[in-house]
């Protein structure tokens, strides 16, 4: 039987070749040019360009400057498609004195093939991260994500991203005024994430995007001289948050975080979907509102005596909670037992799911399960995580929670 050694993926249109090339490394779609004819500039037309360290592997001060020119004319061949993303990544030494890289032009030309995604790794724009400030009125940019290495971004006062949906800033530090400038004008923002990043300058971080939906707030709080560090949120269309909140050189952790987080919990009480981690009971002075559309929160802590009063009257607050995840990473004494408190509504109308993670087999944590199973009336699924456990001590633990009564008929009891 004779093989058919047609090229079946050489027949496919151009506009499809161009986008399964644009799944590869730049440096792999660029070899594929020696095919055939047909091949050789389609490289060219890719609408997603990353560049990484293993583009500069092998480089010499031979070859740097045809490295160069390959980019530029990547990048600024006439009568090229629009550009979907544009990636820098980190590992790569962008402004050391041997290679003298336009980094600021790539970007240009990217924002002039009118680029939908924009990915900066900002190390090698040195000290002061002075980014060319077109960025910040390219009406095509729908995602914007910035690295800036443990430094702050220089906002220009002309700002006007009226098509951004998505901005994640990460490893950033957090200057208000610049940040508010920044997020105001982003009209149609819905997501909204601040990764890793640290507020220690900024006396005030004010996020006000009616429009917004989803947020991360993953900061490092810093005591910094007489900065009374406030979040102020106002985002009426809110739907899911994750906030984790880490207080470092604080005399009085909770008389200072108190202002701080009283803000957070505020403007996040319109959220279906809430995810809060926090390293110290910082919420214990904080006055919580009632959470009418949350049907799903999860809850991890480090540690700190009191925990299981807090979550008692934090689920007060959510009377609609369906399910709820639980992960407590430090083992301390609790007083589920002897829990004066009012059984929260949700518990005996709506919660159908809990998820416990990070489960040691300790005796607190079997007396906050058992807490559940008593009081939780509608529960459908207790489900507990035992990686850190050896079989052995897993279909123990299985067992004996297999004893512990159960108010709903229809609970079932997992691992995993």
């Amino acid at each position: 039987m004779a093989m058919c050694s047609e090229d079946r993926i050489s027949s496919l249109p151009d506009h499809i070749l161009c986008h399964i090339l644009s799944f590869l490394p730049l440096k792999e779609a660029v070899r594929t040019s020696i095919i055939s004819t047909k091949w050789r500039y389609l490289f060219a037309s890719i609408s997603t360009i990353e560049f990484d360290d293993s583009l500069l592997s092998g480089l010499t001060d031979r070859n740097v400057d045809s490295f160069k020119n390959f980019v530029d004319r990547l990048l600024k061949f006439p009568d090229q498609v629009s550009l979907d993303c544009f990636r820098l990544r980190d590992g790569i030494s962008w402004n050391d004195e041997d290679h003298d890289f336009d980094v600021s032009g790539w970007i240009c030309a990217a924002l002039c093939r009118g680029v939908k995604e924009i990915d900066l790794f900002l190390d090698y724009f040195g000290c002061v991260l002075t980014v060319p400030a077109v960025l910040f009125t390219c009406h095509s940019l729908v995602t914007l994500k910035l690295n800036a290495e443990c430094r702050k971004i220089d906002v220009p006062s002309d700002v006007c991203l009226g098509n951004l949906k998505t901005l994640q800033l990460r490893n950033t530090v957090v200057d208000g005024d610049s940040i508010h400038r920044l997020i105001s004008n982003c009209h149609v923002l819905e997501d909204l994430a601040f990764i890793e990043c640290h507020l220690a300058y900024a006396s005030a971080l004010n996020i006000k995007t009616p429009s917004l939906k989803r947020l991360v707030l993953d900061l490092d709080v810093v005591e910094y001289g007489d900065f009374n560090n406030v979040v102020v949120i106002n985002a009426p269309n809110l739907e899911k948050a994750d906030i984790s909140i880490y207080l470092f050189g604080f005399s009085d952790r909770e008389t200072s975080a108190t202002h701080l987080i009283q803000g957070i919990i505020q403007g996040i009480c319109t959220v279906r979907s809430l995810n809060l981690t926090i390293n110290d009971v910082i919420f214990r002075t904080c006055r919580l509102p009632i959470f009418h559309n949350l049907i799903k929160f999860e809850y991890g802590v480090l540690g700190s005596n009191g925990r299981e009063t807090w979550l008692v009257e934090f689920l007060h607050c959510a009377p609609n909670l369906n399910t709820l995840t639980l992960n407590f990473l430090v083992v301390v004494e609790t007083q589920w037992k002897v829990l004066h408190m009012e059984v929260p509504s949700c518990l005996s109308l709506h919660l159908k799911e809990i998820k416990i993670l990070n489960f040691k087999g300790d005796a607190q944590m079997f007396e906050m399960i058992s807490y559940f199973l008593d009081n939780a009336m509608v529960l459908e699924k207790l489900m507990i995580g035992m990686k850190s456990l050896s079989e052995t001590q897993q279909s123990i633990v299985f067992n004996q929670l297999l004893q512990l009564p159960k108010s709903s008929k229809k609970c079932q009891v997992l691992i995993f």
